[in-house]
């Protein structure tokens, strides 16, 4: 066999050993389980995606278990036996954002590993279309004219809903009502029908009622246009620094073997790069977005920081 052929043979058995040593600290009857937050919200649906994909592309069963709401995801993966067959998918804002509101029962940074970011998306400023206001400047001085008049949907505390809308109140210098919100579907139906005026929501279930005239969309919560809906403008053009963007974030529990990290790591990106799975990322409104794990570790610190920072200006509170 010619020299050439030979390396290219030699590399690829090694690269075919090395995930073989991964899979075998895997037990191969038993399923991957991705603990996440209620049926029928973002971090379920990108949960099922992932399921979907890494059953099939390692060919043994991914299971998804919803855990309601709020801290209960991470508290089971905090606890569960760290071998690589608990996984907890879960947006950073209950991640690591809730706990600097208030004590929850695990530690963000001690008590998980990171594998891989999944997917981020900006919140999208969406008001009643009804309000008598078309831009985030004429929204500013319509809630500046009516103070407290006006409300806003407040969903999981430290979520990007309660966060973007209390970082606008506190930036823009208005005051608002938070009405609070157990499920994003169910306030999308009160903010179609006017019970409430606006909501910070991710693009995909707004930008359709958006389509038919039954809302207004004033802006995107990130620091630059997105992608995903180029025609809006950012919140920051109107508030100098307003910024914050959600993150969809896979977590192993503290311990893991860090050769069974790396191997769900790489099969994580892979199925993420298929143009299929990125077509349904999109067309829920949340661009896919892969990373090494010290990668993500490095974004969890950063944005600790920062809204710790933000939160003790503002003067936030959980509720």
């Amino acid at each position: 066999m010619p020299p050439t052929r030979l390396a290219r043979f030699a590399c690829a058995i090694l690269t075919l050993a090395c995930g073989q040593v991964a899979v075998a600290q895997l037990q191969p009857n038993r399923p991957i389980r991705i603990v996440t937050s209620s049926l029928g919200g973002g971090t379920d649906f990108a949960s099922r995606m992932l399921a979907t994909s890494l059953t099939e592309s390692l060919g043994r069963t991914v299971i998804v278990d919803n855990r309601g709401t709020g801290v209960l995801p991470g508290q089971v993966v905090s606890k569960a036996t760290p071998d690589g067959h608990t996984l907890l998918l879960i947006t950073g804002g209950i991640a690591w954002v809730l706990p600097l509101f208030q004590k929850v029962p695990y530690d963000p940074i001690r008590d998980f590993v990171p594998v891989s970011l999944i997917a981020s998306f900006p919140a999208v400023m969406a008001i009643n279309a009804q309000v008598p206001a078309n831009s985030v400047s004429e929204f500013i001085r319509l809630a500046q004219s009516r103070p407290g008049a006006l409300n806003y949907v407040m969903t999981v505390p430290g979520g990007s809903a309660h966060l973007a809308g209390e970082l606008f109140k506190f930036m823009a210098k208005v005051n608002l009502t938070p009405v609070p919100y157990k499920a994003a579907g169910t306030a999308v139906t009160d903010l179609v029908s006017g019970r409430v005026q606006m909501f910070f929501s991710a693009a995909g279930p707004i930008m359709p009622h958006v389509k038919a005239g039954r809302l207004k969309a004033l802006a995107v919560s990130s620091p630059k246009p997105s992608a995903l809906v180029p025609e809006l403008p950012t919140v920051a053009a109107t508030v100098p620094g307003f910024a914050l963007e959600g993150y969809y974030c896979l977590f192993a529990p503290a311990g893991t073997p860090e050769k069974a990290v790396r191997f769900l790591n790489r099969e994580v990106v892979r199925v993420l790069q298929d143009d299929g799975v990125r077509a349904k990322f999109l067309a829920a409104g949340v661009e896919p977005r892969s990373s090494a794990p010290e990668e993500l570790g490095a974004l969890q610190k950063a944005d600790m920081a920062k809204m710790a920072d933000l939160i003790r200006e503002a003067g936030l509170k959980a509720n």
